[in-house]
């Protein structure tokens, strides 16, 4: 079965002001977007030239130096001795410097490079 439009009566066309409600916004001051200004990022400039910045500071690259140093002296300090393949020596395997003096260092190195990182640049004034 086809479905049959209903024709509307000629009464509501012309009577439209009645059935739409136009909205008026007033603003207290002139013109409201005279003191909007656009953001711009700083990390955005393209061809900046002088103008670049680093997101770290010279502190920040000498601790990430520091902690890297620090890690690779941990490793250094928990690597093997020239030692026969056929031989275990459990003293040389499980020693002090391998056990403890080398762990502490590698820790020492990450804690250095995660203060390296989160510590705040200082803004020249």
């Amino acid at each position: 079965m086809a479905k049959k439009k209903k024709k509307s009566s000629n009464k509501n066309r012309g009577n439209n002001e009645t059935t739409s409600k136009k909205v008026v916004v007033t603003t207290s001051e002139e013109n409201p977007k005279k003191n909007l200004v656009p953001t711009t990022s700083k990390f955005n400039k393209k061809n900046s030239g002088d103008n670049f910045e680093l997101l770290f500071g010279k502190e920040n690259f000498i601790l990430i130096a520091v902690g890297a140093l620090l890690v690779i002296i941990g490793l250094f300090l928990m690597s093997g001795g020239a030692q026969d393949p056929n031989e275990w020596n459990s003293d040389e395997v499980y020693s002090f410097r391998r056990m403890v003096i080398a762990p502490i260092f590698i820790l020492a190195g990450l804690i250095t490079e995660l203060v390296a990182i989160f510590k705040k640049k200082k803004v020249a004034a």
